[in-house]
């Protein structure tokens, strides 16, 4: 239980996909203008990350690995976060249809967004057990949600702040990405 718990503390904050393995930075810089639109694409990605991590694990060891072809992983693992993309966006436009319209371009982006690929390639790297996967990608989607809501927090704030011209808007956002970036790399003693 211990070490599950370790494992899950790590993706989240220790080794956050977002500012510590720089993965997934587009719905990052481009969602991350407000607090609301943040949650929801935390959620959409958590929800992603987790199952995609299951579907994932189950192909590689029941499919992939004892017919021979993991040679085709990342071409199934693409596939099947596209799938389960699909499946989150149709969901949000029939049920929440403001989340689906703030998301806009971000939400399909989730289908090539680096750090779900990453997540499935690096729990079979790791040789995780199927619940040792499942901890990860919660772990990976909490980390990816939180850094997302605490940029976002921090727009929010820097939009009321007066600053010279040059620095509103993207020229901020990076400035404010490489700090927070640092800080969690303090996490693993960088």
């Amino acid at each position: 239980m211990k070490e599950l718990l370790l494992l899950f503390l790590s993706a989240a904050i220790i080794n956050n996909f977002l500012l510590t393995r720089f993965l997934g930075h587009c719905p990052f810089l481009g969602v991350s203008k407000e607090v609301g639109t943040s949650f929801g694409m935390g959620i959409a990605t958590t929800f992603v990350m987790v199952m995609s991590g299951i579907v994932t694990w189950l192909l590689n060891h029941y499919v992939l690995v004892p017919y021979g072809l993991e040679y085709l992983q990342t071409i199934v693992f693409i596939l099947t976060i596209a799938t389960l993309v699909q499946f989150v966006e149709m969901v949000l436009k029939k049920h929440i249809p403001a989340l689906h319209r703030a998301l806009g371009i971000y939400l399909p982006l989730i289908t090539t967004n680096c750090a779900v690929l990453g997540l499935a390639v690096m729990a079979v790297r790791e040789s995780y057990t199927f619940i040792e996967t499942v901890v990860f990608a919660l772990g990976g989607g909490v980390g990816f949600s939180l850094a997302l809501l605490l940029m976002a927090g921090i727009r929010e704030d820097l939009r009321e702040t007066d600053m010279p011209e040059a620095f509103r808007g993207a020229g901020v956002a990076l400035i404010t990405a490489g700090i927070m970036a640092m800080a969690f790399m303090g996490f693993a003693g960088f």
